[in-house]
């Protein structure tokens, strides 16, 4: 398993869920499922089997190695089979915070969307609060799935901003939802 320099602590659980260190193996299904769902992300065109390759081996091996990466990427487990992945990017290590991503397998969703929403922030938050001492976390979210907001105000988000018509999404213009956490002092 690879490690990142600048956490002590490599694995988080919550029962039977658990992060750990993003898994070359789990790359393939993480192309699916960005493939899938690519209307929530930020992601131009479909990856392909090549760009997923070059950017494990371009991009993902080294951040291991960086005592401060800008990103930090996680399998999803539940009783060790990948259903997800995501991570703390965008990190802004001077002013202490960073955005939180998460997709989980797209057969998923519709049945265990909230489940395992709330699972994932127990799991980052510890990696963001605890592990790496950040000050605030945030969810960066195109206004698509108004579902995922009671979610993150359920496990103590708060409507951080509305940034209006921000991203051009099918033909429009939508806005972008930020909700945030601050860590508790």
């Amino acid at each position: 398993m690879n490690s990142y320099k600048v956490l002590n602590k490599q694995v988080y659980t919550n029962g039977e869920y658990s992060i750990v260190p993003i898994r070359y193996a789990d790359r393939m299904n993480i192309m699916q499922w960005r493939n899938e769902q690519i209307y929530h992300l930020r992601q131009n065109s479909p990856l392909t089997p090549e760009s997923q390759d070059r950017y494990f081996k371009d991009t993902v091996l080294n951040l291991f190695e960086q005592e401060l990466p800008n990103q930090i990427l996680f399998s999803y487990l539940r009783n060790g089979h990948c259903i997800g992945y995501g991570g703390l990017v965008h990190i802004n290590w001077i002013d202490a915070h960073a955005e939180i991503s998460f997709i989980m397998d797209t057969s998923l969703e519709k049945d265990e969307f909230d489940l395992h929403w709330q699972t994932y922030i127990n799991l980052i938050e510890q990696v963001a609060f605890e592990g790496l001492n950040l000050h605030k976390i945030f969810v960066y979210a195109f206004d698509l799935r108004p579902g995922l907001y009671p979610i993150l105000e359920s496990v103590g988000y708060f409507k951080d901003a509305v940034l209006t018509d921000h991203c051009f999404y099918n033909g429009n213009f939508l806005d972008v939802v930020i909700y945030s956490k601050i860590k508790a002092r």
